[in-house]
């Protein structure tokens, strides 16, 4: 039995969680969260930025409640001074920020570039193929035996957030050709997460030939 918070029946937290299902990186979104967060506003102040204000552009209130959950849940895992690269930062400084983020939110996301995506760099492979997907998931079941057993359209839409993901970021040119190409991370991102020992983030983003 899973949990409501991502654990599983014996109270143990899961490796890896469909969690990444709700779309890309989201930077415009997440540099208005980051802006509330730095702010502090409190949870009237935050229900009505929101809801009433609609600050996402959203088209439901439920849609709005959810990415904002989703974006207040990755940043959240970091503190003010990424939130302010996030908020503030250039486009690859707020997008590389927001990635690093979302990197340590999801185990799911983050091993795909370390395990799979850097071998793929390493053999000077050309293309990132859909079917390294499928391979990979197989995998994270030996790693994680409690992993849920999704489903085929769940499978495909967690790995098209990916794809957009390291295309948002990056790593492929787009998620149609998905050509490989050299990411170098902002190094205003990549000096927080070495001051803040973030080893396992900077280890996931920093792949490249």
């Amino acid at each position: 039995m899973i949990g409501l918070n991502g654990t599983g029946g014996d109270g143990k937290r899961m490796r890896y969680r469909a969690d990444i299902t709700a779309g890309s990186l989201k930077v415009p979104e997440s540099r208005v969260i980051a802006d509330l967060l730095i702010r502090g506003v409190d949870g009237q102040e935050w229900d009505a930025a929101i809801l009433d204000q609609n600050v996402l552009q959203a088209r439901t209130g439920e849609t709005a409640r959810r990415l904002a959950r989703l974006i207040r849940a990755r940043l959240a895992l970091m503190d003010a001074d990424l939130w302010r690269l996030v908020r503030d930062g250039t486009g690859d400084t707020a997008t590389h920020a927001v990635l690093a983020a979302a990197v340590k939110h999801s185990r799911l996301l983050g091993d795909f570039p370390d395990l799979v995506v850097r071998e793929q760099y390493r053999i000077f492979a050309k293309t990132l193929s859909t079917t390294l997907w499928d391979h990979y998931l197989d995998d994270c079941r030996s790693r994680d035996p409690d992993m849920p057993v999704w489903n085929e359209s769940t499978r495909i839409r967690l790995r098209s957030s990916v794809f957009q993901i390291l295309a948002q970021a990056g790593y492929i040119d787009n998620t149609r050709s998905k050509t490989l190409q050299t990411v170098h991370i902002a190094s205003q991102v990549t000096d927080y997460l070495h001051q803040h020992n973030e080893s396992y983030v900077l280890r996931c983003i920093q792949v490249g030939p």
